[in-house]
This record gives C-alpha cells, structure tokens and sequence, in this order.
C-alpha cells in the first residue's frame, strides 16, 4: 500500500515517517513545505508540497498515485488563527478542500486529522457522536474541513486528537509538556489554568492510530488520545513530579486569568473505546508517555 503523508516535517509527521520505517511492508511517501527536516532520510520518498497550492496538490497526487493521504497539515496556532483568519482558512478549510477533490479524482482514500476544538468544552470526555461547537475561529476552521471532508469526500477518514505532546530530532517544535519543563528548570514561575480538563496524547500514539487507521481504510470518524483524563494544572503538576522539578513555582490559575486571544473549550478530552475496539488502538498512560520523552531527550 502507498500512504501519502502531508506536513511530514510536524511532530505527527515526522513520527509517521518514524513508524512506517519500522513497518516496511507500505511503501511511504512524505511531503511538506520546504525542505524535508526529517533526520533519518530512508525507508521513504520525499516531495515538497504546499497543499494550499491547488496545482501543487493535483501533480504530487497524480505523480505519485497514493492509496491513502493522510493529512496532518494544519495551521494549529490557536491564537494565530483568531488575528489571521484568512491564513487559518487557507491552511485548514481551503487546501483540505484541494485535498479532497484529488483523492477523489485519483481515488485515494483520505485519513483528515482533527481536533477536541471543534467542541465548546462544556462536558467531557467525549465519543464521536458529540455535537460540535467550537469557540475559536480555530475551531470553526477544523469543524469546516470535517463538514467538508464528510460531504463530498469518497472514501474518508476523520481521525481527532487532544492536546498531543512529544518531540522531534531538532527540539524545532515545542508543545506544554516541553513549555513547562523548559520553565520549571530555569526557575520560571508559571500560570497554569486548572479549569481546563483534556486526555493528552503522545505523538507516538496519534501516529499509530492513524496509521491503524490508514492500514486499514477504516471509514468514519475516529477518537485518537491519549487514556488519561486531568487538568492542565495535573498535567504540569506531573511533568513537574516526573523530573523532580520545583512544583512550588507552579501557580493555579483560571482561564480568565491568563489573557489569550481565543476562548478554549474547558473540558473536553475523549472516550476511545471504537478506536481501542475496532482498531486495536492501545494508547500509553501519561507518565508512560513522559518516560518516552524523558529517554528520547538523553538521546538527542
């Protein structure tokens, strides 16, 4: 099977790249904007792609004849996409938009991944069939590609994820798990809100449940998180824990306390039992996935 993976130069990227080169019988094809950053360049094709650019799209997809794309490419700065929605639209509606109409046109099938900001976080965890209503224009832009992806894509797949933590090769990608160890080793008093609830998901796992996903052209939308139901507060609280690292520079905070630009959900977090049912998904606990971390940082 050839699997397509757009934004192979992300976190969930590149830990695709990751498990497909342990998994040799697809035959995988990584693309990005730019250049390709991923270390270990073997096991894999590789083409710049910008999935905004219809006419790029239409030729990667033509040249290269996928079974499966699965799109990881998103603008996923949430404040970045209240104050450039025409950037968000671009990145997140548009060019999933372009995405669809070729595998369509090629008959691949699409594997689209979102998001917990679709919902507005007044109850959790949630199964798919929760009602969406975002809060962000973040959000808003997630839950139009999915609409999008469901209304006229021919064969698709919806896979969401919460909050995913993890790391790559050259640290250029930063998420709260990093964010807070980075502070707490450098003596940094940080403001944590404990009113906002997720089930965080190592990026090893995300990868592996989309590619269950992809191996096996499961349609439909699927939960793809991590098991473990906190605070945001619990989170850091641990990772603090974990690393042995001052936990009295840790200050409680609420979401009105900390000035954002977009409104975040408050609880979300999601229940995986189709995923762990249908697709053998078998997610890590949290201080596993930190174990993770913690070894792949002595490594670098």
């Amino acid at each position: 099977m050839k699997i397509l993976i757009t934004g192979s130069n992300g976190l969930l990227g590149q830990k695709l790249i990751e498990y497909y080169q342990s998994n040799t019988e697809h035959h995988l094809i990584a693309t990005a904007r730019g250049a390709d950053r991923f270390s270990k360049k073997y096991g894999y094709e590789y083409y710049s792609l910008d999935i905004s650019n219809q006419l790029e799209v239409n030729r990667v997809i033509e040249l290269c004849r996928p079974d499966v794309l699965i799109n990881t490419a998103a603008m996923t700065n949430v404040d970045a996409c209240e104050s450039d929605k025409i950037g968000c639209d671009l990145l997140n509606v548009e060019a999933v938009k372009f995405l669809v109409q070729a595998c369509n046109e090629y008959h691949v099938h699409l594997v689209h991944v979102s998001t917990d900001f679709i919902f507005d976080g007044t109850h959790g965890p949630v199964d798919e069939n929760a009602i969406p209503n975002p809060l962000s224009y973040y959000g808003e832009s997630k839950l139009k590609a999915e609409q999008y992806v469901m209304q006229n894509a021919h064969s698709w797949s919806i896979a969401r994820t919460v909050l995913v933590f993890g790391i790559v090769s050259d640290m250029s990608r930063s998420n709260i798990v990093l964010w807070a160890k980075s502070a707490l080793e450098s003596g940094k008093e940080i403001q944590v809100v404990s009113d906002q609830f997720r089930t965080p998901t190592l990026a090893e796992d995300l990868a592996i449940g989309c590619a269950l996903i992809a191996n096996q052209r499961a349609k439909g939308i699927y939960n793809i998180s991590g098991k473990d139901f906190m605070s945001v507060f619990d989170l850091v609280y641990q990772v603090a824990d974990f690393w042995k690292l001052d936990k009295n520079l840790l200050k409680m905070s609420s979401s009105e306390g900390i000035k954002q630009a977009a409104k975040r959900p408050p609880i979300t977090g999601f229940r995986i039992n189709k995923a762990v049912r249908e697709l053998g998904y078998q997610p890590r606990s949290f201080k596993e996935g930190l174990a993770i971390l913690d070894q792949q940082l002595k490594s670098i």
